[in-house]
């Protein structure tokens, strides 16, 4: 299941549970929109995959099942990152 990440790994922007603008990869590295495709290419900067829209959960799941509240940030080194 998936943790769903509460912010942006790079810049920190809250992403909520009903966020649009979560981009996640296979590993649930999680980044914002603007990061995603401004800055890493849809490339995620810590494994290479490609990231894609991250799903929301159903609010009748969230009590079930609820997103995480850990927060993940690790500001990428944006001269050494890899872009494609």
């Amino acid at each position: 299941m998936l943790e769903i990440r509460p912010t942006c790994e790079h810049c920190n922007t809250n992403l909520p549970n009903t966020s649009t603008e979560a981009m996640i990869c296979s590993f649930e590295c999680t980044y914002c929109k603007t990061c995603a495709s401004n800055l890493f290419n849809n490339v995620c900067p810590s494994c290479a995959g490609n990231l894609v829209e991250r799903p929301i959960r159903p609010i009748e799941m969230i009590a079930k099942y609820p997103a995480s509240k850990k927060v993940v940030f690790k500001p990428k080194d944006l001269e050494n990152t890899k872009k494609n």
